[in-house]
């Protein structure tokens, strides 16, 4: 197979099949998509989405009430923030560019259903993807993304997105970057959709010209898997959320097990151990960390000392979490306007999020989990230590 590459952005496979690298948040991106179906005339237009990011960008989606309350049940505060804190990183891009994430995604359907063309979405569920991301990612990696969250946004240095666009040279820099910061969530973001992307491709009729658009950061991870024609993972693997190990199950269970065993062992025993002492170190120990969680996501008073009174409690039975409580205070207490829930799925800065009450709704919840296992741990150890 004879390879063309046209520009740094640009590369054509054979004659049926070209990818095009773009921002997206970028109005010249926005262009090529435009010049290239015109100049290519594909009769397939394949695009970097999947069913859900497509239906997001061609709808005025909104965050509800409802949906809120059940992110907080699940448990699933933590992949929201994540999906929220990637999207808000990139809309902070397009703001100058006067784009919004996936522009150039949505000009490609729309320009190839207006003339008549086939469109595939070729991207992996963004939904699957953060979750095999969280699962990936160790736990050092997830405290880092939490700092960064938490951490005071700098100056930084701006961004040319043309040069980016021009030189797959700093592209290949951003993505190992991104591999250094957090080698889990990137084997997942990169090297796994590159190779679902490719994947996909190959699957649609080969004597058909196809206009493949991907971001530009995952042109020469796609590029390279379709020399090779060798995934590592079959498309059913790459879809596959793992399911927690028996070991991983059975952690959480670890301290409760721990703590009943040494109250009864005291108890049974007669030992001169000092209950009442014992019992405040866990209640204490319990209650600081998961208020202090709560306090550091700016937490209403009363959603604070839910949490310092649900944590001693929700910490002995892994079913519970002191983060569903307090979430569920807060968000009572100082319940979303529908203008809120709306702006939260559009968020342009990390401080957004504790000034948007749907999104403190979700650090709430997430951080007072957070305190409250650490303070699990640390009342565990105390015990220990007071034997």
């Amino acid at each position: 197979m004879r390879w063309y590459i046209m520009s740094s952005s640009i590369v054509e496979v054979n004659p049926n099949l070209r990818l095009l690298g773009t921002a997206h948040v970028s109005t010249k991106s926005v262009e090529a998509v435009k010049q290239q179906i015109e100049e290519f005339q594909p009769d397939v237009v394949a695009v970097e989405l999947c069913k859900s990011r497509y239906d997001s960008l061609v709808s005025d989606r909104r965050l509800d009430k409802e949906g809120l309350l059940k992110v907080i049940k699940e448990g699933k505060a933590p992949l929201v923030l994540l999906q929220s804190l990637l999207a808000a990183e990139q809309r902070k891009l397009g703001l100058d560019e006067g784009q919004q994430p996936g522009a150039e995604l949505l000009a490609a359907v729309n320009i190839a259903e207006d003339q008549g063309l086939e469109v595939e979405l070729i991207d992996r569920d963004i939904q699957t993807t953060l979750r095999r991301a969280w699962k990936k990612m160790k736990f050092i990696e997830k405290f880092k993304i939490l700092y960064s969250m938490l951490g005071e946004e700098e100056d930084e240095e701006e961004i040319n997105l043309d040069e980016i666009l021009e030189d797959r040279d700093i592209l290949t820099d951003l993505m190992n970057e991104l591999k250094q910061f957090s080698p889990g969530a990137g084997s997942v973001l990169i090297d796994e959709r590159d190779s679902f992307l490719a994947q996909k491709i190959l699957q649609i009729d080969p004597e058909k010209k196809i206009l493949v658009v991907v971001g530009a950061g995952h042109l020469n991870g796609v590029e390279s898997y379709l020399k090779n024609s060798k995934p590592t993972e079959s498309l059913a693997e790459l879809e596959h959320i793992p399911k927690k190990s028996l070991v991983a199950k059975s952690i959480p269970w670890l301290i409760p097990l721990l703590v009943f065993g040494l109250f009864g062992f005291f108890v049974y025993n007669g030992s001169g151990v000092d209950l009442v002492e014992l019992f405040t170190v866990w209640t204490l120990a319990n209650a600081l960390f998961a208020a202090i969680g709560c306090i550091i996501a700016r937490g209403h008073i009363l959603a604070v000392m839910t949490a310092a009174l649900a944590s001693p409690i929700t910490s002995l039975n892994p079913t519970l979490a002191a983060g569903w409580f307090a979430g569920y205070v807060q968000l009572k207490v100082a319940e979303p306007t529908a203008e809120e829930l709306q702006q939260f799925l559009k968020l342009e800065s990390l401080g957004s999020f504790w000034s948007n009450k749907a999104g403190k709704v979700l650090l709430v919840t997430a951080l007072t989990n957070l305190g409250s296992m650490l303070g699990a741990w640390v009342a565990a150890a105390g015990l220990i230590g007071g034997l």
